[in-house]
């Protein structure tokens, strides 16, 4: 019996004695099954050939993502906070230097993630660290694995929930229903503690990072209605923040990150108008 993990978005599954016959994250229209067809590994497989890389995105801030480049080629960012370390999204490996990279940090409090592409191999994670995981109820039926629903995980619902650290988890929605951000209000760059946010893609870093843009499918070409943009822009007014750190390496928007969102905003909406 293994649990086997889904290669093209890097969910894992349950244990079975041979792997899924489908994996319903990849079938849903905002994600795809490779022209090849499904393809499953398990963490033992992906630890012979790929390792992770760790490097500081900001201060306090670690980037942890998988080479060579694995599912959707994503990375985390570890949060050192003084009331504990929060793991921001996931990434299906954890390997020995992971471990003892995060645990030289201070270990994990909790680990929080935006949406189900990004739910991977999140309960090894919580195991291995003791650490709880936040998701949002309005995504709890993609959580694959029957067990991961145990103690591990606590489904939150409402727009906001409190953490330690004035640290905040805001419902956006968009995306997936259950689309969250992360407010870190301590958030610093050249002095001062100005805020930043933690989008993964439910708020997503382009190319010219003076922008932003909101999608419900990245890879199709979905686009979302004004009323779900509206939403987003509506649940993150009430907070303050200069930076944004996207879901891959270097998608940051690191100065006036609030207004950008908005002018994105408005600028998705003209395009969108009939």
């Amino acid at each position: 019996m293994e649990n086997f993990v889904c290669v093209q978005c890097g969910t894992q599954f349950a244990e079975t004695a041979g792997p899924p016959s489908r994996c319903p994250i990849c079938e849903d229209e905002r994600q795809f099954v490779r022209h090849a067809g499904q393809e499953w590994t398990t963490l033992e497989r992906l630890a012979t050939d790929h390792h992770n890389r760790l490097e500081q995105e900001a201060p306090r801030l670690l980037g942890i993502g998988t080479e060579p480049e694995f599912a959707i080629g994503q990375r985390a960012l570890l949060l050192q906070s003084p009331g504990g370390n929060l793991l921001w999204d996931c990434i299906a490996l954890l390997d020995d230097q992971t471990t003892a990279e995060i645990d030289a940090r201070g270990g994990l409090r909790a680990i929080a993630i935006s949406h189900p592409h990004f739910y991977t191999t999140m309960v090894d994670w919580a195991e291995r660290f003791d650490a709880q995981i936040f998701l949002h109820a309005a995504d709890r039926q993609w959580v694959m694995p029957p067990a991961a629903a145990g103690s591990r995980i606590q489904f939150w619902e409402g727009t906001t929930l409190s953490l330690w650290d004035g640290m905040t988890l805001i419902n956006c929605g968009g995306h997936f229903e259950g689309g969250t951000v992360l407010h870190w209000p301590a958030a610093s760059r050249g002095g001062g503690s100005k805020g930043a946010l933690l989008t993964g893609d439910i708020i997503t870093v382009v190319q010219d990072r003076r922008y932003v843009s909101f999608m419900r499918s990245y890879p199709n070409l979905i686009p979302l209605r004004p009323t779900a943009i509206r939403r987003i822009v509506e649940r993150i007014e009430p907070f303050t923040f200069e930076q944004i750190y996207g879901g891959w390496w270097k998608t940051n928007v690191l100065s006036d990150a609030k207004n950008a969102v908005a002018r994105s905003a408005e600028r998705y909406l003209r395009a969108i108008s009939v």
